[in-house]
């Protein structure tokens, strides 16, 4: 993720706001909403809210940074399929951020479901980004309502902090969780959490909202088959003893446990490919293992073995999806479970297969 700041024209905007529209054009409001699929549910931390065990990410939707190939291998088009397709099969729970397309990501979310209506609605999880010129309390409520005017709705389902604050801004930690525990009293969202917070930050904020009458429901790391450091560096076990879900982002180590990369073969597009495409041929006896665990499962595919295993491990598996088929093969990592020994089998695949890159923020 580029965490730079956009050009002051790019910068996080609320959505205009929309102009009077005829009476005959209100006919929207009681089009048949789309039929979703049982998917098994669990809490989010100690919330309260009941969210899938899968959800599906939105960074790519709308992204402007160049990241995902926008605008080059897909479009608005694709993504609105998507999401057609995630609410269909149940994917109910949807992760954006105002910094994906720096606001375009929500934005997105927000016409999507509009246009095609569910019923229950869909659970929508967003992120504050602690950027230098954000240092008060006031401005996480202030920063959740531009968000809201995006997405087009008075509350959200999840509020989080996206990154700790560095810099000149680790100063004002403190005041972001005050902020956060302030949407929920202010109603904005139900839940509130955080992201990319070490094992001593996520204690730190479970106490601070606690004291506030509110609790820290879920801590957002990147974790999977590929980077299993939330299971040694300690921040598993803070989210356990906290009563906090780990929710996991790029599940798939963005593309790469998906089998679709091998040697000699298409490699990753845009920045992606200098971070993996010297992985690929490593990755393979592990693909393989994946491969063969599938078969063993009916013909599962590499890529719903690895969220799988992210469920066995009580995370809450968060895969981006920039097309229908791409949420298709999600929503059959759901409804089934692998036994301990094929875990342990897939793990010890997975520490041949080397360190892969983290990001940086969980340092911080």
């Amino acid at each position: 993720m580029r965490l730079a700041s956009a050009p002051k024209h790019q910068q996080l905007r609320g959505a205009p706001r929309a102009p009077h529209r005829p009476r005959a054009l209100r006919v929207r409001a009681a089009a048949p909403t789309t039929p979703i699929a049982p998917v098994e549910q669990r809490e989010l931390g100690q919330s309260g809210l009941q969210v899938p065990i899968i959800g599906v990410g939105a960074w790519s939707w709308g992204d402007r940074s160049g990241y995902w190939g926008y605008g080059k291998e897909y479009d608005k088009s694709a993504s609105l399929e998507a999401y057609k397709a995630l609410i269909k099969a149940g994917l109910t729970f949807i992760d954006t951020a105002e910094v994906y397309g720096f606001g375009l990501s929500e934005e997105f979310l927000g016409e999507f479901m509009k246009e095609a209506p569910s019923d229950p609605p869909p659970l929508i999880a967003t992120k504050y980004a602690p950027q230098p010129w954000r240092f008060t309390a006031d401005t996480v409520p202030t920063a959740c309502r531009a968000s809201l005017k995006r997405l087009q709705l008075e509350k959200m389902a999840l509020y989080i902090q996206h990154w700790p604050g560095f810099a000149l801004n680790a100063f004002s930690n403190d005041a972001y969780i005050e902020g956060l525990a302030r949407c929920v009293d202010q109603g904005l969202t139900q839940a509130v959490g955080v992201s990319n917070f070490n094992p001593a930050r996520v204690a730190a904020a479970a106490k601070a909202l606690k004291a506030r009458g509110t609790v820290l429901s879920s801590n957002q790391v990147q974790y999977s088959l590929l980077y299993r450091k939330p299971e040694k560096n300690g921040v598993m076990e803070a989210c356990k003893e906290n009563g906090v879900t780990l929710v996991a982002y790029s599940p798939l180590c963005q593309g790469m446990l998906t089998g679709k990369y091998v040697p000699g073969g298409p490699k990753p597009s845009g920045p992606r490919s200098a971070i993996y495409s010297s992985k690929i041929a490593q990755i393979q006896p592990l693909i393989e293992v994946m491969r063969a665990v599938g078969k063993e499962r009916g013909g599962k595919t590499p890529a719903q073995v690895a969220l799988n295993w992210a469920v066995c491990k009580g995370a809450l598996p968060i895969p981006g999806a920039k097309s229908a088929k791409q949420v298709e093969e999600i929503a059959g990592a759901a409804g089934w479970r692998l036994s301990e020994g094929e875990v342990l089998e897939l793990e010890k695949a997975a520490d041949k297969a080397g360190d892969f890159l983290g990001a940086p923020f969980e340092n911080w």
